[in-house]
Formats: structure tokens, C-alpha cells, sequence
């Protein structure tokens, strides 16, 4: 066969011809004795066999290690690659530092880029030499496949003819014998006086005539196997033998070169990857690669950066304000001079039956909640969630007694709240001066936000938080024009003693008189982690800032983002703007209709009210009606189970009902517009079930899927447990 002559010659020499290194001369071409004695030996060719096979095994690990390292490096290559097209679009955000800084980082990255491009060639070098590996290693085993039939056939014939011939020899020796006896007369080989192999009576001269014909036949068929065997050795030995074991040589030197060679191509390739990601790290400095990765790093400046960046902020600057100067309000002296009696005159003018008790806290209008409400109203713009316009100004949120807004968003079901009014209530009138009438407080001129408390989007709008049952209005005590006088000074008068013993309730601006205090800076107000009874009663707000503004900002900037509420938004995102409600709720950056208050991360915001419901210390369903919603859940009837629940939300305290209310209408724009967000009802269960619902104690881990049914069923039947905003 010329299949291993023909790969020898055609292959060996062009792989040779790109070798980068040339193969080293160790011996000579001549063999020694000893290896002449073993390949024209029996065992010549089979050594042969098992060398080749041995070289073909080393080529194909060599090309399995080949495999693997280029998909190693493959791999390395586009992670790293991947990564640093990550990093730089993350760097390239806002929130990430500029100047030098940025300008080092982007050159950092063009480096890696630059060894993730050398890593791909490298990979791509390395696969190619697996594969040219694999097809040497298949004609190599192909070939010596071949040569191991010719070969080895040839030999056990020869093997198999020498031994019939011995066979013939040992019976033309054995008759030879017998005709040798018979001829002179030699007994020694009868046995019992009878002559071997005769079984009828002969004569001894008929005896010796057949043993002579027998042994020249015997001689005649040894000496042609003798013939046919010396033969075929001779063939074997002159052609046969040297030629398989001449092509195995062949077959095992290419194999061998063809390992060498490329085993010489991987050191190069090696040495290339290394020298050319070097060159990247640190090109020559007579180049025009640009800086070392060092170079680049040392070109940072932080102070420069800090100034440049200060610099750019200089636009936001606002002016500065004067230093605050106490002035004399001339109104006090004129109040002093007024008639000490006004008090107790318009007191006694007024019957006694028209005047409005004080309100206690816990006093609260007794069944006033329905599952529908009482009016609603149409053709309002920009209707943000329930309670709060995006129209108004945060002036125009509703405190509390609002009077014109009262019996609306009622439920049914009455339980009287054991909250009081919060706080809010007093801060809502200021008195310009004494004996004058209560005024709406105004907001600052320099207030973001436009609205008043009396802005017709107040008066005339949508149903407020305000319009709540629970927050009914303040009644008023008719307010007169002598508070001023200190109790040193009310002495001094008797008309004005017996008035105040007549009426010893005195509003709580009668000490506005006092000396002005110097104002101190407002402490923190911690919104997270506070419940919702207590943030009401100091802020006056049934539904919370922050999710008024979180609710807000996904109605305006979510609603279509795939996966809101599902998707985690920035931690660090999340932690500065829950820092943020924290320590100034008031601050102008926590207006979310201005997505750059937000970072522009929408899910950053409903992480943010996510984490809200969970920092509650008494979630929003309360521990107390847990397992009530948890019975009611496992109610199989639709129609039970809503009833069921209903009964359950016009139970809970009132902020929490408004709050719940809120978010629920909230939710039900959110799946409004499922074909784009992907969020339907079982999605948002699963999301806020364990957040709204909690744990409550000796719960099993099995209720949350009852928790997520109570938060589906109450989606699913939003309209028929609470009415829309407008």
C-alpha cells in the first residue's frame, strides 16, 4: 500500500515548511545494529505496531488538550471582553466619577479589549491545531491498520507452511525408520511378535516394498513443503517484511514530526499571546499604541477631579440668602392696648349650644365606610394614586380637615379608629396676628411646587386623602383678639380673671405672644421601619410621602417596563433614596415626577416601596388579621372568598385601609398594562403577598402560598372592594 509513503511525503514536509522552529538533528540517518537485528527480526513488525500506536495515542491527547484550552481560552476571551463592555457602559453612567479618573478607566478597558482580541486568536490557532492533529492521528491509524494485515498475515503464513513442513519431515522420518527395520530384520519395534501397521498377514519382502513406497511419498511431500516454505520466508524476509516495516517508519516518523510540530506551534503561539498582551499593558514608547495601562493609572488625578467636578456644579449654586434679622411685630403694642373683655363679650355672645365640642383623639365618624363611595369625580387630569394629584403642588396634598372633602371614600363595615387626629391638624392655620381669623397656611415662594390648600385643584378636584372618614374636619373655636397677656398680666386684671375661670380652655395660640425663640434646626424624621399609625399621627398624611412619590413615579415612568416589582433595582440606589425619606422627606429631590431624582431607575423605586411594606413593624394586613385573611384564602367560592376579605380590609385601621387602598388601585394600572409590563395579578401576588402580608407567629411555611391567593383575589376584585380615584 502507498497510503503511508503518500502521506509521508505530501504531508510531513508542508507542515515542516511552516514549522517555526526547526526540528534538531540528533542522530544519523543509519541505524544502529541493534535496532537493524530488531526490525529484520519476527518481532519487526509488531514492535512497529505497538511504536505507531503509541504515537498515534500521544497525537490524539495532544489534540484533546488542544480542544479544551482553546475553549478555555475562547471562553476567557468574550467573558473578558464581556465584562469590559459592562463595566464601561456602567462607568459611563452619572453616577460614576469623570475627568481623569474616566479617561484612565476607558483606556483600562481598551487594553483588556486588546487581550481579549489576542485570547480569541490564540483560541482560534489552538482549535485549528486540534484538528489538523485529529486528521494526522486518523490516517496514521488508518494506515497502519493496513499495513498490520499485509504484514502480519505474511508472517503466519510462513509460520503455518514451516510448520507443516516439520510435520511432513517428522512422518518422512518416522516411515524411513520402519522401512529401516524391516529391511534388516531388527524386531525391537514389534510388539507381541507382529509387525506394526500390518494387519493381514505379508510376507517379509511384501512388508519392506510397502514401507519404501511409503517413505518416498513422505519424502517427496517433505521436500515440497520445504520448497514452499523456504519460499515464502525468503519472500517475507527479502520483500515483505522490509517493506511493512520500511511504511511503518514512515507512518511513525510522521506521526511523531507532525506532534513535534505542532507541540513547536503552541510554544510559538504561547510566546506571541504573552508578547502581545504585554505589548498591550506597555506598548514600545516609540509607538502609537498610546500609554502603558500604568501610565494611565498614574495620569489620575483626584484632587483635579474633585475641583472640575465642584466647578460644574457652580450653575446650581442658588443665591445666597441673608442672614435672618428678628423685626418687631407692631401689632403686639396695638394688642395690648385693647379692651381686656373682648374675650369673655363674644363669649357670651355666643350660645353655648352652637359652639362645636373640642375633638378627642379616637373620635372618629361611627359607620361611615362602605364598599362603594359616595360621589365621584370626572374630567380631572393627571390623576395620580389615591389621594394625591400630579397636578398639585405638595401644599395641595391633603393634611387633614379638609371640610369640603368630608363623607367620601367611605367603606363599610364601621369600626371606630382609636387614632387621633394627627399633628397636622394645628399646623394647617396660622394667625397673622392677635384676634384675627385662621388663614391657610401658604407655601414658600421659592416652593417648588406651585399649589395652595385652596387651589381649585383642591377645592374642585378629585376625592383627597383628606376626604378620608377618619379625618374629619377640626371644629374651630371662635378665635378672639386677647391672647397675648401672660398670666403675671391676667392677674392684674380682675375682668379678664373671671373670664378665664369662666373658660379656662385657652387655644393653643395664646402663647404665640411669647418672645420669639431662635429657630432650631427640624430633627430627623425616620420614615422606614415606623409604623403606619405613627407616622400618621405626626405627619397628618393617611397614605405615606414615600408611596405616594413611589407610586407616582411608576404610574409615569413604569407602567410599560417590562417586569416592574419583579426586577431588583439599584441597592445603592435604593439605600440613598430610602436614606433621603429618612432625614429630610421634604427635600425638592424627592419629587419623582423628575426621573432624575430616581437616577432614572424605575426599579430602584418599586425596590424602594417594596422595602418600605417590609420595614414596617406591623405589615400592612397586621399580624392581628393574619389568620382571618389566611382562613379566608382557602375559601374554594370566588364570591365567599372576596366577600370574606372585604369584611377583613374595612377592619383595619385606617391608615392602613387608605394606604392599602392606594396601592391597590396602584396595581390594578399595573396590570392594565400586562401585555407590557408582563406583570399580571399572580405575578404581583407573588411579588407583594410575603411583603404586604408577613409572618405571623406559628405560621407555616405553607401559608405563603395562601398569602399570594389573598393578594390575587383582592387585585382581581379591586373594583368591588374599593372605587376608582376618579
Amino acid at each position: 500500500m502507498s497510503l503511508g509513503g503518500d502521506t509521508t511525503t505530501g504531508t510531513a514536509p508542508e507542515q515542516g515548511a511552516t514549522s517555526p522552529i526547526s526540528a534538531p538533528q540528533t542522530q544519523s540517518d543509519e541505524p544502529s545494529p541493534q535496532v537493524q537485528d530488531v526490525l529484520s527480526s519476527e518481532i519487526g513488525i509488531s514492535v512497529m505496531l505497538n511504536r505507531l500506536k503509541q504515537s498515534i495515542a500521544s497525537a490524539k491527547e495532544f489534540s484533546n488538550f488542544l480542544k479544551k484550552r482553546s475553549a478555555l481560552e475562547d471562553e476567557h476571551a468574550n467573558s473578558l471582553k464581556k465584562i469590559c463592555r459592562q463595566s464601561q457602559e456602567s462607568m459611563a453612567r452619572s453616577e460614576h466619577r469623570g475627568g481623569s479618573f474616566a479617561t484612565a478607566y476607558e483606556e483600562m478597558m481598551v487594553i483588556h479589549d486588546r487581550m481579549a482580541d489576542n485570547g480569541l486568536q490564540f483560541a482560534m490557532s489552538l482549535h485549528q491545531m486540534s484538528e489538523d492533529l485529529q486528521e494526522l492521528a486518523a490516517i496514521a491509524e488508518k494506515s497502519r491498520k493496513g499495513w498490520k494485515q499485509n504484514g502480519l498475515s505474511a508472517e503466519h503464513r510462513v509460520v503455518e507452511l514451516e510448520t507443516a513442513m516439520r510435520k511432513s519431515k517428522a512422518k518422512y522420518d518416522s516411515l524411513a525408520e520402519e522401512y529401516d527395520r524391516a529391511r534388516t530384520g531388527d524386531t525391537t519395534g514389534r510388539q507381541g511378535g507382529k509387525v506394526f501397521g500390518l494387519r493381514s498377514h505379508k510376507s517379509g519382502a511384501q512388508h519392506e516394498e510397502d514401507l519404501l513406497r511409503k517413505a518416498q511419498v513422505a519424502d517427496q511431500d517433505y521436500q515440497t513443503k520445504v520448497q514452499v516454505a523456504h519460499t515464502e520466508r525468503k519472500e517475507l524476509l527479502e520483500r515483505t517484511r522490509p517493506e511493512t516495516v520500511k511504511a511503518l517508519q514512515d507512518i511513525v516518523k510522521e506521526c511523531d514530526s507532525g506532534l513535534v510540530l505542532q507541540m513547536q506551534k503552541f510554544a510559538s503561539f504561547n510566546e506571541k499571546l504573552v508578547l502581545s498582551n504585554g505589548l498591550s499593558i506597555s506598548p514600545l514608547k516609540n509607538g502609537s499604541e498610546g500609554r502603558s495601562l500604568r501610565e494611565s493609572i498614574l495620569s489620575i488625578d483626584n484632587d483635579k477631579d474633585l475641583n472640575d467636578y465642584l466647578a460644574s456644579q457652580h450653575a446650581k449654586v442658588p443665591p445666597k440668602a441673608s442672614l435672618p434679622q428678628y423685626e418687631h411685630n407692631h401689632l403686639i403694642d396695638a394688642s395690648t392696648r385693647a379692651p381686656a373683655t373682648t374675650y369673655t363679650q363674644k363669649q357670651s355672645q355666643t350660645p353655648s349650644s352652637a359652639q362645636p365640642p373640642l375633638p378627642q383623639p379616637g373620635m372618629f365618624q361611627q359607620n361611615a365606610r362602605t364598599s362603594t363611595f359616595s360621589e365621584t369625580v370626572a374630567n380631572v387630569q393627571n390623576q395620580g394614586p389615591y389621594g394625591h394629584n400630579y397636578g398639585q403642588s405638595t401644599s395641595s396634598i391633603p393634611i387633614l380637615g379638609n371640610p369640603s372633602s368630608q363623607a367620601l371614600h367611605e367603606r363599610s363595615f364601621s369600626h371606630g379608629s382609636a387614632m387621633g387626629p394627627g399633628p397636622g391638624v394645628a399646623s394647617q392655620q396660622q394667625y397673622g396676628q392677635r384676634g384675627s381669623t385662621p388663614q391657610q397656611t401658604q407655601p414658600p415662594p421659592g416652593s417648588r411646587f406651585n399649589g395652595a390648600y385652596n387651589s381649585p385643584s383642591s377645592r374642585d378636584g378629585p376625592p383627597q386623602l383628606g376626604a378620608l372618614p377618619f379625618q374629619s374636619p377640626q371644629p374651630q373655636q371662635p378665635q378672639q383678639t386677647n391672647f397675648s397677656q401672660l398670666p403675671s398680666q391676667q392677674t392684674a386684671s380682675g375682668p379678664v380673671s373671671n373670664s378665664l375661670q369662666q373658660h379656662p380652655v385657652v387655644p393653643p395660640q395664646a402663647h404665640r405672644n411669647s418672645p420669639p425663640i431662635a429657630p432650631q434646626m427640624a430633627p430627623s424624621r425616620p420614615v422606614f421601619g415606623v409604623s403606619l399609625t405613627r407616622l400618621y399621627e405626626r405627619d397628618g398624611l393617611a397614605v405615606p410621602m414615600v408611596v405616594y412619590q413611589c407610586i407616582q413615579a411608576v404610574d409615569l415612568f413604569g407602567l410599560n417596563v417590562e417586569g416592574i416589582y419583579r426586577l431588583s433595582g439599584s441597592v445603592p440606589a435604593v439605600n440613598k433614596l430610602k436614606t433621603l425619606f429618612d432625614t429630610d422627606s421634604s427635600s425638592s429631590n424627592l419629587d419623582f415626577r423628575n426621573p432624575e431624582n430616581f437616577f432614572h431607575d424605575v426599579n430602584s423605586v418599586a425596590g424602594l416601596l417594596k422595602q418600605f411594606f417590609r420595614d414596617l413593624p406591623d405589615p400592612l394586613m397586621t399580624r392581628e388579621h393574619y389568620s382571618a385573611c389566611i382562613d379566608a384564602a382557602k375559601n374554594e367560592d370566588d364570591i365567599v372568598r372576596r366577600d370574606s376579605l372585604h369584611a377583613i380590609i374595612n377592619n383595619l385601621p385606617d391608615p392602613n385601609y387608605a394606604t392599602l387602598r392606594a396601592l391597590t388601585l396602584h396595581l390594578h394600572r399595573v396590570i392594565e398594562n400586562s401585555g407590557a409590563n408582563r406583570m399580571s395579578s399572580q405575578n404581583l401576588a407573588i411579588v407583594f403577598g410575603p411583603t404586604l402580608m408577613g409572618t405571623a407567629p406559628g405560621s407555616a411555611i405553607a401559608d405563603a402560598g395562601w398569602q399570594v391567593r389573598v393578594i390575587d383575589t383582592i387585585l382581581q376584585n379591586t373594583f368591588q372592594i374599593f372605587d376608582e380615584d376618579d
